[in-house]
């Protein structure tokens, strides 16, 4: 790691200032993290550099990554933490043995990032305890993805600790370092009166017009600057008369670094190479490869002297990271093959295996299967740290250097998939479409065909997707029938996600044409897809029940996908406990993968199912991160769901800007969903029941079927209820079928509301929607209909039990609209009201995050416990609950239970 002498920094007060009350509140316990960003060159090093200087009394965590070691899961985790590793063992159990497996001394598994992520913030917050934290990360887009996950994952979280992060990232021309929700600090080019000081200081003999010139060159980079000038100063210090040719742009300084290096005599310039192809920072082992060279410290110290590098006896550093650029790309391609070569040599320890099979794959001019096999078990050394995005690199390079065709596509295969599981869906089908091109197995090909399929899902290019299907099923009819029964069937699937009930019609009829075996399974999810609403019903059922087929075509991520998908026809079916259980179980599953590909369909359906439980602060939280995750990603399907989801949440609460907003980024029939409740909400029925009526018109029944209580509503409530008459009628038959209470409820309701036995058949419905003490906004939704019945029956007292119940339903759940609807009932029948709210809690005056912890703090879960939930270290947490006690009105944690605010 560079450990440079600090300068003066000429024309950066700003900078420096901000930096400056950044450490300041670390030192005072208002944790904080900030990302500088810049051109190379520009200055971000020097600004890390100040702040290691005035960080007296702090503890000192330093780490520089390095491109060569941007394939090695945790690599630049083990930099930063390497000098506190002892104190891992301070921590809980859970947190220490993760850390543990994260930098490679322990022999599990690392488990999700996330649990990585809490395990750093809890160890960050116990060196807090000591003395403040300021840990400092350059060159960060050369970070392997899982540091750069984890480190982001902490710093989002920091809250009380004192502890302050601060990353250096180029751009551009570099990988990206995404930093969402941190604040960053952007370094612009110094202006002429800075740049001339800093070129007084540091290049007084230059002439005044050679030092216009780099003035001008330069452009405001303070290493452009020094470099150029020093380009252009003879032997000790004396100026070149003139200027011979133009003077190099700023994006060529690295040329005046290989200049400099191809003045060193032949050895130094190897030993130079060595330490750029090494990237450790291991000063013993660059002299150990530099040996079977010729090269020895001598060597070392001449480099040393040239401006160069430094080192110690254990640690070695560039002057700046364009230097080790220089020094790799600059010299000859055979050159660098010797120095890999002899670096694999000497890594010769079990724990190097990793290092020495890219060294090796580094050294190798053509196919080597022994090679590519200690590639292949890299990348599943990666796999088994969370490390997907190495996993993909480490079996691409391993394919490339594969002699044999068939293993070549098996491996172009596996890089495919991890490329899915990493979020990487653009190069995942581009490495299936190579697998393809190689494979002669035919599970292996359907397999390949599976991952363009469902990456073209994700993108919402459900054409594309049936296309690569039916192309494969073709391929493999005759010698596998089964994958293509298979293949077949995520066809229709697709089409009826595409709302193309035709479509998938005629693809089940493929099938049966041809006789497939599973050929009842496809025509069951084609029926689901379209037609009639009974009929769908018993075929999603069926097919839930039915035993599922063993082609040999899925994999592990195939399986978590059918297996969300499963969830997702639960909630088709009302089931949305079992939904909301299969869910987070696979949520939880994936989070332990860390296979993000997945992870976003999952989140949709665990959304979902709380909004429809009512859990409506747990929907938003999770529909906000799969939104986030989803447009990372590139999964275009899935961040229309969670607009959804968000869209149908602000229309509850009867917040029509939201609403919209949300809206015109979701799927049309979620749109037309949100949009219609929200103008029911607003008692614009008229407008309500035509975009209700619209939408069971044009979406296939059993996406259609959720609506229809709505659509009723909007009817009756416009007084032409004969428009919902079929609807009212489907609803019930789909309820029965469905066999959920509060499907039961709500059906009772819906024949009340058309004029049978309203009094009776409300009643049930209350009583079914007290029984199952879920879905909390239909339930309020009854009773604030049966109490305006009551109400305009002259049954004034029983209609206030149940409006006073109703508005308190809506009063939990935010639900503005329906609220003040109810408030006016009330008021109708005499009660009076005073404020708004009267029966309120206190909850509505938290914070998302306060009532987060307030909840679970009311359930019995201690600071750490909810730390380790809500990912956050148990000091913030105590932070959140002193400052929500004043609040709700309490002064502990044990007068939580008064508020019933237990689950």
């Amino acid at each position: 790691m560079p450990l440079t002498e600090t300068r003066t920094l000429v024309g950066r007060a700003d900078e420096i200032a901000t930096i400056e009350a950044l450490v300041s509140d670390a030192r005072q316990g208002r944790a904080a993290a900030l990302v500088i960003r810049g051109e190379a060159g520009i200055g971000k090093s020097a600004l890390l550099e100040h702040a290691a200087a005035n960080s007296d009394g702090m503890r000192l965590l330093r780490g520089s990554a390095v491109e060569s070691e941007a394939e090695l899961p945790f690599a630049g985790l083990h930099l930063l933490l390497g000098p506190v590793r002892e104190s891992i063992e301070r921590l809980p159990a859970p947190h220490a043995g993760v850390l543990r497996n994260a930098l490679g001394t322990g022999n599990g598994h690392t488990g999700d990032r996330f649990s990585v992520g809490v395990a750093v913030l809890t160890l960050l917050a116990e060196l807090s305890k000591e003395s403040p934290v300021l840990a400092l990360v350059d060159d960060a887009h050369w970070l392997d993805w899982p540091t750069k996950e984890t480190l982001l994952f902490a710093a989002r979280r920091l809250g009380t600790e004192r502890v302050a992060l601060l990353f250096t990232a180029r751009e551009p021309d570099a990988p990206a370092f995404p930093a969402r929700d941190i604040d960053q600090l952007h370094l612009d080019g110094l202006g002429t009166e800075a740049a001339e000081a800093l070129l007084r200081t540091h290049a007084a003999e230059l002439p005044r017009h050679l030092a216009d010139q780099v003035v001008a060159e330069a452009m405001g980079n303070p290493l452009a600057l020094l470099e150029l000038s020093s380009a252009l100063l003879l032997d000790r210090g004396r100026p070149e008369p003139h200027a011979l040719a133009p003077l190099p742009a700023p994006d060529r300084v690295t040329k005046t670094f290989a200049d400099r290096i191809r003045s060193l005599p032949e050895r130094t310039r190897t030993i130079v190479l060595v330490a750029a192809a090494d990237g450790t920072c291991d000063t013993g082992r660059v002299l150990a490869a530099a040996r079977l060279l010729g090269a020895d410290i001598t060597d070392l110290r001449l480099a040393e002297d040239a401006g160069l590098l430094a080192f110690t006896q254990t640690c070695l550093w560039f002057r700046h990271p364009l230097v080790r650029t220089a020094a790799y790309h600059d010299a000859l391609l055979l050159d660098r093959i010797a120095v890999h070569r002899a670096l694999a040599q000497v890594l010769d320890q079990p724990d190097d295996a990793d290092r020495r099979a890219w060294h090796r794959a580094a050294a190798s001019t053509g196919p080597d299967e022994e090679i590519a096999a200690e590639l292949e078990r890299s990348a599943e050394h990666a796999r088994a740290r969370g490390g997907y995005s190495a996993v993909v690199i480490a079996y691409e390079r391993a394919a490339a250097l594969t002699p044999r065709r068939a293993e070549r596509g098996r491996r172009l295969l596996a890089a495919s998939r991890a490329a899915t599981d990493a979020g990487q869906p653009q190069r995942a089908c581009e490495l299936a479409r190579q697998a393809t091109a190689q494979l002669t197995d035919p599970a292996q090909k359907a397999k390949a065909a599976m991952i363009h399929a469902t990456l073209a899902d994700d993108q919402d290019q459900p054409a594309e997707s049936r296309r690569v299907l039916r192309l494969a099923a073709d391929e493999v009819v005759t010698s596998a029938p089964e994958l293509a029964s298979e293949l077949l069937f995520w066809a229709v699937s697709s089409a009826w996600t595409a709302g193309e009930p035709v479509t998938a019609a005629v693809i089940a009829d493929h099938a049966e044409t041809l006789r497939l075996p599973g050929a009842d399974r496809v025509r069951a999810l084609a029926a689901a897809a379209g037609g009639d609403l009974v009929a769908a019903t018993r075929a999603l059922r069926w097919l839930l029940d039915a035993p599922t087929m063993r082609t040999g075509c899925a994999d592990r991520a195939l399986t978590l996908r059918s297996r969300t998908r499963n969830a997702a026809w639960h909630v088709l079916l009302g089931d949305h406990g079992t939904a909301h259980e299969q869910a987070a179980e696979l949520v939880r599953r994936i989070h332990a993968d860390s296979a993000d590909g997945v992870l976003p369909r999952a989140l949709a359906v665990l959304a979902d199912a709380h909004l429809h439980l009512g859990r409506h602060r747990q929907a938003l939280d999770t529909a906000k991160e799969g939104m986030r995750l989803a447009e990372n990603i590139g999964q275009r399907h899935s961040a229309a769901l969670f607009a959804g989801v968000l869209a149908r949440l602000s229309a509850i609460e009867g917040d029509e800007a939201g609403t919209t907003a949300h809206a015109a980024e979701a799927s049309a029939e979620r749109a037309a969903a949100a949009l219609g409740l929200l103008e029911l909400g607003l008692g614009r029925n008229d407008t309500a029941l035509d975009r209700l009526t619209a939408l069971a018109d044009e979406t296939d029944p059993l996406h259609a079927v959720a609506t229809f209580p709505d659509l009723v509503e909007a009817a009756v409530r416009a007084r032409q209820p004969q428009r919902a008459a079929d609807a009212g009628k489907l609803f019930s038959q789909w309820a029965q079928l469905s066999d959920a209470t509060w499907a039961l409820a709500v059906s009772l309701r819906c024949r009340a509301l058309l004029g049978e036995d309203e009094d009776r058949l409300f009643s049930e419905a209350v009583e079914l929607h007290r029984q199952s003490q879920d879905h909390p906004f239909e339930r309020a939704r009854t009773e604030l209909v049966y109490g305006e019945y009551l109400r305009r029956a002259r049954h004034r007292t029983r209609a206030r039990r149940l409006l006073r119940s109703a508005l308190s339903g809506f009063e939990r759940l935010g639900a503005r609209s329906w609220a003040q609807r109810a408030r006016t009932e009330l008021r109708a029948t005499g009660e009076r009201l005073t404020t708004p709210g009267q029966e309120s809690n206190g909850t509505e005056r938290l914070t998302p995050q306060e009532l987060r912890i307030v909840l679970l703090a009311a359930d019995g879960l201690s600071n750490r416990d909810i730390g380790d939930q809500l990912f956050l270290s148990p000091r913030t947490v105590g932070y959140h609950l002193y400052k929500a006690y004043p609040k709700l009105g309490v002064s502990s944690r044990r007068e939580l239970g008064k508020l019933g605010l237990a689950s």
